[in-house]
């Protein structure tokens, strides 16, 4: 479990320094594996630069790329093999020197890419035109980032869109615990504020206010058809509109080692984080019929998870099924099919209470290690559960607008 100590002040008000709260955390039987600084939210932007692409032309050995000669404001134009289908002459775009460390691409040894010189097809590239996603400003990677003609080349790309502006420089920290089994408690960031208060680091503060009421009463439906699932809470929002996440949430998730992917996903991440409440958002025009089914799995299905690969089920595993078969492994890991993108526009928000062992089992089973698993094979507060959705679809509201529906309460 990793969390920041700006994070941390959220829920606990304290005067203690880092030393102090990990000597206390290892004290109360959250064992302090690892302390260090937290990674610098400028630093990562602060190679990029706004150039231009003064020429894109066809790789003599490569149909798919394109070599370009690049004026980054740092003298001579310098060449760059891309293989974007949006590169071409006269664009203006975004550019990372040799030497630059990417931070939206991770290599299979887990670090990420530091751009050196290299040979593409035998041309010769120094340095990238980055896309979004490669800088983890959101998912969006079908074309490398086009600026506004009257961009000004040279300028730190950070800076020409004001990516940070109420970012200040403040040493902060990042704590990781272990935890044992029996620890759910401590699952999330609230949960371990509740703990070193009650050691006397500080007081807990208030639990910030979530969505009140609803609009509107929706006519989709949830059917239980299992006990390994008691409580299947849920409402619907309508007419959202999906985007990168602000950065202070994408800095907040990245600090701990989660990727941040869209402003809906990342609530969903934040939550889970924050309060130890693993939830979930099913693109509502993804699902076929107008009910979703909490069933054990049939001998012979499948279900396409969020990680792109697909799980043979069992019988004894429990999943989340619309008129077509299984959208999730229940309490896991959501279906490919049914998740939000880009152009979503309405959703179903729900939290659920699965049962520890269940979820334990079919984890295994599968050889699934999410986050979701992590925290229900633990158990989670069921008191709490309609207060976190409640502040889930207020996330949600701050942050993609939408008009939800009621809660439904099923179980």
């Amino acid at each position: 479990m990793k969390f920041t100590l700006s994070w941390l002040k959220d829920h606990l008000d304290t005067q203690a320094d880092a030393q102090t709260i990990a000597t206390t955390l290892t004290a109360i039987g959250l064992e302090l594996e690892s302390l260090e600084l937290a990674p610098n939210p400028r630093h990562k932007f602060e190679p990029f630069l706004v150039a231009q692409v003064v020429s894109a032309i066809a790789h003599p050995k490569a149909d798919k790329l394109k070599v370009c000669q690049v004026d980054s404001g740092l003298g001579e134009t310098t060449e760059v093999v891309c293989g974007a289908p949006n590169a071409k002459t006269g664009m203006k775009a975004v550019f990372a020197p040799l030497g630059t460390t990417i931070p939206g691409i991770t290599l299979e040894d887990g670090s990420l890419l530091r751009l050196t010189k290299s040979l593409i097809r035998g041309q010769a590239s120094n340095g990238m035109l980055c896309s979004e996603r490669e800088l983890l400003i959101s998912d969006e990677h079908d074309g490398i980032i086009e600026l506004p003609a009257d961009a000004p080349v040279g300028q730190r790309y950070a800076d020409y869109k004001n990516l940070l502006p109420d970012y200040r420089d403040v040493e902060d920290w990042v704590f990781e615990i272990g935890l044992t089994p029996n620890r759910g408690d401590a699952a999330g960031v609230r949960g371990i504020a509740r703990d070193l208060a009650a050691a006397g680091l500080g007081t807990l503060k208030p639990k910030r206010p979530g969505f009140v009421g609803g609009s509107w009463k929706p006519d989709f439906k949830v059917a239980l058809q299992t006990q390994d699932c008691p409580v299947f809470a849920y409402r619907v929002i309508r007419n959202v509109q999906n985007a990168a996440s602000p950065q202070w949430l994408q800095d907040r998730l990245t600090a701990i080692g989660s990727r941040p992917i869209s402003a809906l996903v990342d609530v969903t991440n934040l939550v889970n984080f924050d309060l130890c409440r693993p939830t979930h958002i099913f693109d509502l025009d993804r699902l076929e019929g107008n009910q979703l089914t909490v069933r054990k799995a049939v001998k012979g299905e499948t279900c396409e998870a969020l990680n792109e690969k697909t799980y043979n089920l069992a019988d004894h595993m429990t999943i989340i099924a619309d008129a077509t078969g299984p959208v999730s492994i229940a309490g896991i890991m959501g279906g490919l099919g049914s998740a939000v993108h880009d152009e979503t526009k309405d959703v179903v928000l729900e939290a659920a209470l699965w049962h520890p062992r269940d979820i334990a089992r079919t984890g295994r089973r599968l050889a699934i290690h999410s986050d979701a698993r992590y925290r229900f094979e633990r158990g989670t507060d069921p008191a709490a559960l309609l207060d976190d959705l409640d502040l889930a679809t207020q996330h949600i509201v701050d942050l993609c607008g939408g008009d939800p529906s009621d809660v439904v309460v099923v179980g």
